[in-house]
């Protein structure tokens, strides 16, 4: 299929800077004609030229209002003032910050895509956007296992919800206990008696 193979050539940053909500919704509309191959400011020249060699069509200059493209760049967290409020871990499409509720997070530079899309939603602006150092180029292998993480936290948000376990009321509890009691001072007193 022509959308897969588009999408294989694309970064897998999963960054929406395209203006679709990832690489494969792109990819499809590439493939359907409704969008040129010049959207993707991390794939930048090299991507362009692939998509065009593969689509047999000229070679467009990135469009620019999608973003510039940048060296490849990793999120970093300022600890000493995050307050836990998980909306970066939320908007992280990789899963690449760790972190809980009112806890400290963290980002694992080697699951960071560069996308910068954790940034927008924190409250408290801890969060930067960094070169990676020393610096180095997105491979195959990194939009592979970045596009590996992407289906895998999509599948884990799509999955149903365990079934909470049935908790018991306080007053089933009381009932319960009440039950318990009675039962107790019964036999205590069938054996108090000769």
């Amino acid at each position: 299929m022509l959308a897969e193979c588009i999408n294989d050539l694309l970064p897998q940053t999963q960054c929406t800077k395209c203006g679709y909500a990832g690489c494969a919704p792109y990819a499809q509309a590439i493939a359907e004609g409704l969008a040129p191959i010049n959207r993707c400011p991390p794939g930048g020249e090299k991507g362009i030229t692939a998509l065009a060699t593969l689509l047999k069509t000229e070679v467009l200059p990135l469009d620019e209002t999608c973003g510039r493209h940048m060296p490849l760049q990793v999120a970093v967290i300022d600890e000493q003032y995050c307050i836990g409020c998980t909306l970066c871990i939320q908007a992280c499409p990789v899963d690449a910050i760790v972190g809980a509720s009112k806890l400290m997070h963290t980002v694992l530079a080697h699951a960071c895509t560069g996308c910068d899309l954790c940034v927008a939603p924190c409250p408290v602006d801890c969060i930067e956007m960094v070169n990676v150092s020393p610096a180095r180029t997105w491979t195959r292998e990194d939009a592979q296992t970045s596009r590996q993480r992407f289906e895998a936290r999509n599948e884990r948000l799509t999955r149903p919800a365990q079934e909470p376990q049935r908790q018991e009321s306080a007053k089933e509890i009381g009932n319960a206990v009440a039950q318990a009691l009675a039962k107790a001072r019964a036999r205590r007193s069938a054996a108090a008696t000769p």
